[in-house]
């Protein structure tokens, strides 16, 4: 029997305005630059400047409400009120982005932190690779989402859909992989892979053929790489048919490899990394800027509002000095235009709003320095100011900001809380410092298990669990206690 039914139910989708405002949201200031700089390339309506040009026409002087004349594009050409498209008054938010660039001469004194040399030295590498105009698209992709330790973690999956949304170019996976692949063989040997072991094999493969170990270790991650994670000597020596001794040779080999082919070059360091904000303590209250770099102030450009306006007095005399398509086009680009700017703005106001509430939660810190840090979590920015978790998790992600004590990326700030004995409640940062130093002391011989290392923290005045040990722990990336014992191989 045949049985039909009907469900109702709510879905909320985003518009194209959001999904713009929403990836604006989530760059960190260079990466902004370069998307505002793309944008201004496909959309010949934005320029940079000041100034916005004088008052287009006397008939255009009423100001009226942008959104009106988005719910028009719809409609037939000859409805079209091109004079409501034109009316946009000089003080009208989102007709002009003004990036914050500062006039306050004292902060020409603090020099600005610069972009990772690593990048740099990255990008300069490419021309070795003669990459074709799509590639170089990928590879700039690429190197642009690698992490602090030089490690790219974000699916091939996500690249093609940034470089589809950014450039409008359509690629497959494995295009963006084989590029990825020649990437990894750039200086530093292993940057941008995807795990440990593909970073390790890499500068395996890059050796000469006839250093000692390789050949074991290469066929060791290949096929024993569980085994050799766990440090299961004789399943390894078994699996691959060696000896002790080539086992010792390879592990000996492996060890001089580089880990993270990215560290001292992608990390939080004022050498290195161009931070979002800049918060300063002066005469008992907070200066917060919004860092600009090299970003332009946007407006409409004025040749072609001068387009527009021939477009509103042709129709007031009952001609026209261009075609459909050309109008079309105006309409469509000063539209697109309209929305990059407002999301520009929207973005502005959002990180200051999110960057005023840290600072609110975590003044001490910002009084005095390291350690003061209070417990907060996303939650507690979302409920100050109003907004999405995911909003704030946006801002925070990727974002740092130049303090009078150093440069800190926004995560360092946010930590769940721990009580100790005397009732007073501390970061857990403080907590997985503590561990990691007791970790850092430990007899290696015989290294401390996660229940020792409670006890210890018991014995300071923390009633922590072991389990929570155990992910602070991981989360510090430190091994399990047996695989942190010295071995020597026989």
């Amino acid at each position: 029997m045949l049985n039909l039914s009907q469900r109702q139910s709510q879905q909320q989708r985003l518009s194209p305005q959001q999904i713009q405002y929403i990836k604006l949201l989530q760059l960190p200031t260079l990466a902004l630059e370069q998307r505002i700089k793309a944008e201004m390339e496909i959309n010949p309506l934005l320029e940079e400047g000041e100034d916005l040009p004088e008052e287009m026409t006397d008939e255009a002087s009423e100001e009226q409400d942008f959104d009106d004349v988005v719910a028009e594009n719809d409609t037939a050409e000859d409805e079209y009120e091109w004079e409501e498209l034109m009316d946009q008054g000089d003080d009208l938010y989102g007709y002009k982005a003004c990036v914050d660039n500062g006039n306050d001469e004292d902060r020409k004194e603090t020099p600005m932190v610069s972009l990772s040399n690593m990048v740099d030295v990255l990008r300069d590498q490419l021309s070795f690779l003669n990459l074709t105009d799509e590639e170089e698209l990928i590879a700039e992709q690429i190197i642009g989402s690698v992490d602090e330790d030089g490690y790219l973690r974000r699916p091939l999956e996500s690249i093609v859909d940034d470089v589809a949304f950014n450039q409008g170019v359509l690629l497959s996976e494995d295009e963006v992989e084989s590029v990825l692949l020649r990437i990894q063989r750039l200086d530093p040997v292993g940057v941008a892979s995807r795990d440990l072991r593909e970073c390790l094999l890499v500068q395996l493969e890059m050796l000469p053929e006839d250093v000692t170990g390789r050949d074991v270790a290469m066929e060791m991650l290949q096929h024993a790489y569980k085994a050799f994670t766990m440090k299961h000597y004789d399943q390894i020596m078994k699996r691959l048919g060696v000896d002790g001794q080539d086992l010792k040779e390879a592990f000996e080999l492996i060890q001089r490899l580089n880990p993270k082919p990215g560290e001292g070059e992608f990390t939080a360091s004022e050498n290195y990394i161009t931070p979002d904000f800049t918060v300063r303590y002066e005469d008992e209250d907070f200066i917060i800027f919004l860092n600009s770099g090299n970003m332009p102030e946007l407006r409409v450009s004025k040749h072609y509002q001068h387009m527009l306006e021939t477009v509103v007095s042709d129709k007031k005399k009952g001609r026209s000095s261009y075609d459909t398509e050309t109008k079309e086009f105006l309409k469509s680009k000063f539209e697109s235009a309209k929305w990059f700017i407002n999301s520009i703005n929207q973005r502005r106001q959002t990180m200051l709003a999110v960057m005023q509430a840290i600072v609110s939660q975590q003044e001490e810190f910002f009084m005095s320095g390291e350690g003061n840090l209070r417990p907060m979590i996303l939650k507690d920015i979302a409920t100050d100011i109003s907004m999405d978790i995911s909003t704030i998790s946006r801002v925070v992600n990727g974002k740092y900001v130049q303090t009078d004590f150093g440069v800190y990326e926004l995560k360092h700030f946010f930590s769940e809380g721990l009580s100790t004995d005397s009732g007073e409640d501390v970061s857990n940062k403080e907590v997985k410092s503590l561990i990691d130093r007791i970790i850092g002391e430990e007899d290696k011989n015989k290294p401390l298990s996660d229940q020792s290392i409670a006890k210890m923290l018991e014995k300071k005045g923390f009633q922590i669990a072991r389990r929570t040990v155990t992910k602070y722990r991981e989360q510090l990336g430190v091994p399990v206690a047996r695989l942190r014992k010295q071995i020597v191989l026989s």
